[in-house]
């Protein structure tokens, strides 16, 4: 029998909220994070709404020696995991270096860092350029940071599957604990919010071009017009059960039950998309059936016909309007590989405390759709949740976490 994996420890840096109880309390009553852009000016492109974290300082949070290597997506990681590992009580020394390994997911890589130094290089040359640009920008960097910030010398990785990456580290942390090894930190937080990492997804024709936060993320309404945007995520601390238990873990947010991943076949093929045979695999692997999920945390990607697509499969899975829908990240937007991380991050919240977070602005789903939407914080009894995300360029993933008490 398969070790059970657990989440003994999360940390959340998101829009709407700097620290777990911080973003869950926001979280709860409705309060978004989006507004205009304020880390560059937005002013010349068509987008111009986003989601910042509030209230980061990096200097109160990163040591002076780590400031000039790294970029703002890094030292937001960095933070998080040092919350999460504090959360779930793991001490230095308490478990073997060899033991603990990080998986983490990108989108790009450290854009912000990178854009400086380009800059630095084509305006004043090359005896401008940082050192650190050699891996500064690098995807595996908060991987790389995060291992060796806390000496977790085991098996490490990042996943490249954009907004699916989150979960899908997870999945791969799950691998890893049963096959014997202890602890696992693995999660994502992105931070793509300057021009270098603006414009590809202007250029993806999905972003929103709405300049009213309130109105511009609108997933599953007849006003849908698009995504926004954000930066963060969140780092969990997954660990093998019986590990957990031995080293007096404080608490236990759920189990990691069920995972899946699939790939969408090239458009020019006419073959269906595999997101809904990752969301039956997911719930298959958990050892459940469409009956025992109590909620569903959506992708929502805020396209009107990306939109629908999801809202088909939930409905052929479930049944019309038959299981609770939320997208809490209209409150923070899409955080690229920080995105679905943190949506696990909210479903284990949601679970501990009986309650699903609200998907705010939106009124109603469109009349089309036969989905139940919380569009209002919903008290419920929650054992088992679904959390589905799709990466751009065809990624599809779910994950399934239930309570363990």
């Amino acid at each position: 029998m398969s070790p059970t994996t657990v989440v003994t420890g999360l940390g959340i840096v998101a829009p709407n909220g700097l620290g777990t109880e911080d973003y869950w309390k926001s979280t709860l009553a409705g309060d978004s994070g989006l507004a205009r852009v304020t880390r560059f000016d937005p002013g010349q492109y068509p987008s111009t709404v986003g989601g910042e974290v509030p209230g980061f300082t990096a200097e109160e949070h990163i040591p002076s020696r780590l400031m000039p290597q790294t970029d703002h997506m890094t030292r937001l990681a960095l933070t998080a995991a040092d919350w999460a590992i504090k959360d779930a009580g793991v001490e230095p020394g308490q478990l073997p270096e060899f033991g603990m390994g990080v998986v983490t997911s990108a989108s790009g890589g450290a854009v912000e860092f990178g854009q400086r130094e380009l800059q630095n290089l084509w305006s004043k040359g090359k005896e401008y350029v940082s050192a650190y640009q050699s891996f500064a920008w690098f995807y595996a960097v908060n991987t790389g940071q995060i291992s060796i910030r806390h000496e977790m010398r085991g098996p490490s990785g990042v996943l490249l599957t954009e907004q699916a990456g989150g979960i899908d580290s997870l999945g791969q942390a799950r691998r890893h604990v049963r096959k014997g090894f202890p602890l696992i930190v693995a999660g994502g937080v992105d931070a793509a919010l300057c021009p270098w990492g603006w414009v590809p997804q202007i250029a993806s024709g999905l972003m929103s071009t709405v300049a009213d936060p309130a109105r511009a993320y609108l997933p599953f309404s007849a006003d849908a017009s698009g995504y926004v945007p954000g930066e963060g995520g969140a780092i969990l601390v997954t660990e093998d059960a019986d590990s957990a238990r031995e080293r007096g873990a404080s608490q236990v947010y759920g189990e990691i039950a069920g995972y899946a991943a699939t790939l969408d076949p090239a458009p020019e093929t006419g073959r269906p998309s595999g997101f809904l045979r990752a969301a039956r695999n997911a719930i298959e692997d958990a050892g459940l059936t469409p009956a025992d999920i109590d909620v569903v945390f959506a992708d929502a990607s805020g396209v009107p016909e990306l939109d629908r697509a999801e809202a088909q499969a939930i409905s052929e899975l479930f049944g019309d309007r038959a299981v609770p829908v939320t997208a809490p990240k209209t409150m923070t937007g899409r955080l690229l590989a920080g995105g679905s991380a943190l949506d696990v991050a909210t479903a284990l919240l949601a679970l501990r405390d009986g309650v699903i977070p609200p998907t705010v602005n939106v009124g109603a789903a469109a009349p089309e759709l036969t989905i139940d939407l919380v569009t209002e914080a919903r008290e419920a009894r929650l054992r088992s949740a679904l959390v589905l995300t799709r990466g751009h360029g065809g990624f599809n993933a779910a994950l399934v976490v239930r309570r363990t008490s």
